[in-house]
Order: structure tokens, then sequence, then C-alpha cells
């Protein structure tokens, strides 16, 4: 087992992609998306070979140490030996980066994904139309416009889960352009780079209260 030094010193050129991804830690803690050691997230560090820098598993998002991260090939497996364990849903984001065009996986666990995915569970999609914020998702220029997000079933099968993705994405799956939901279990998004990454967190947050306290208002009356 490699000591805390050894593991920072594997660590060293990745100084920009961590405080990013403590930053994001921090916002997405503080808003509700990423509490009790929940989420996970990641960056593409290489291109060839592919590599990730992903959370390790079980830690607090609010208070990533540079540690907190580990190194891992595009197979899932760590780069190198004696890193932290890498969260059990790496072979999720690993799936979504096999896109050139993705830099970066972020999943939350909000209430409202939470509530909403397991609402339209059903229906296989969550469909949001109309609303302004649609135009902070890459490639959306107006209001006129509707995003489906697909919906899957939660499960432990994490590597079913990724081949189902691959699958659809593959095929052309209308509901896989920005980002998936998992049935009372929260949203997976991405985008080129973090910082378009995360604000495809911050806009289909707001559009998933919006959708939710829409639905409990026309329930109300």
């Amino acid at each position: 087992m490699e000591s805390t030094s050894e593991t920072h010193e594997l660590l060293a050129n990745f100084a920009a992609p961590i405080d990013g991804l403590q930053d994001i830690g921090r916002r997405f803690y503080a808003r509700g998306w990423s509490v009790g050691t929940s989420s996970n997230y990641s960056v593409v560090t290489s291109r060839n070979p592919v590599e990730l820098l992903i959370t390790a598993s079980g830690k607090d998002k609010g208070q990533l140490t540079t540690n907190d991260f580990v190194r891992i090939a595009q197979d899932g497996r760590p780069i190198f030996d004696g890193q932290p364990k890498s969260s059990a849903e790496t072979l999720l984001h690993t799936a979504i980066a096999a896109d050139a065009n993705v830099g970066a996986v972020l999943h939350t666990h909000s209430v409202w994904g939470t509530l909403l995915s397991d609402l339209h569970f059903d229906n296989g999609f969550l469909t949001v139309a109309g609303y302004e914020m649609l135009k902070g998702l890459s490639g959306i220029t107006t209001h006129e416009s509707a995003v489906t997000i697909r919906i899957f079933d939660n499960t432990q099968d994490i590597a079913s889960l990724a081949t189902e993705f691959l699958q659809l994405r593959d095929a052309g799956e209308p509901g896989l352009t920005h980002a998936f939901l998992m049935r009372g279990h929260g949203l997976y998004t991405w985008g080129s780079d973090l910082d378009e990454a995360r604000r495809h967190v911050e806009v289909l947050e707001f559009l998933f209260e919006v959708a939710g306290r829409k639905t409990h208002i026309a329930n109300a009356y």
C-alpha cells in the first residue's frame, strides 16, 4: 500500500483538475446536490490513452482533499496500485467519456432529481420544454425547445448499465444528448470540459426543481 505522500506524488501534475473538482464539490454540497458522501465527479486527463481523474469512493464532496482522487484507465481500473478505491459507478464515467467530445462527467443526488426520476420512470423519460434556462445546455439556442432525459432503473450492476448506455447512445438515443437519470438515485450529465459539465448540472437541477414544483402546484388545485 502506498503512503499518502506517494499517492500525492502520483497526482502532482493534476493540480488544476483537482482544484476544479474540489470547487464543484463545495458548491454542490452547499446546494444540497452532493450530501452524505453521495455523488461522483471525473475529468478526462488524457485521450491517448484514455485516462480519467475520478473521486474516490465514500468521500465527503464538500471537503475533498488532494488524496481523494484516483487515476483510472478506460476499462475502469486504476492506473497505479495502492490508490484509494474509486467510485462504485466508475464504469459509467468511462462509458460516458468514451465519447471524444466529453471532457468531464458529474453525478448529483438532488431531491428534485430523485423525485422526478421516480415519478416519471414508467414513461422512461422526463421531458422539459419552453423555459429560458434550456439555453444553458450545449446546442440549444432558444427557449422554444424541449429536452428529453432518459431514465434508467437503479441497479448495483453498473457494468450492465454502462453497456446498456453505450448501446443506446451508439444507436442515437435522443434522451442521452445531455444527461440521464437513474430512478430514485440522481442525475448524470457531462460536458466538453469541467465548466460546461458544471453549467449543465446547474441548468438541469434548476429545471428539475421547476418541473417538480409545477407538478406539485398542478396537483394542489
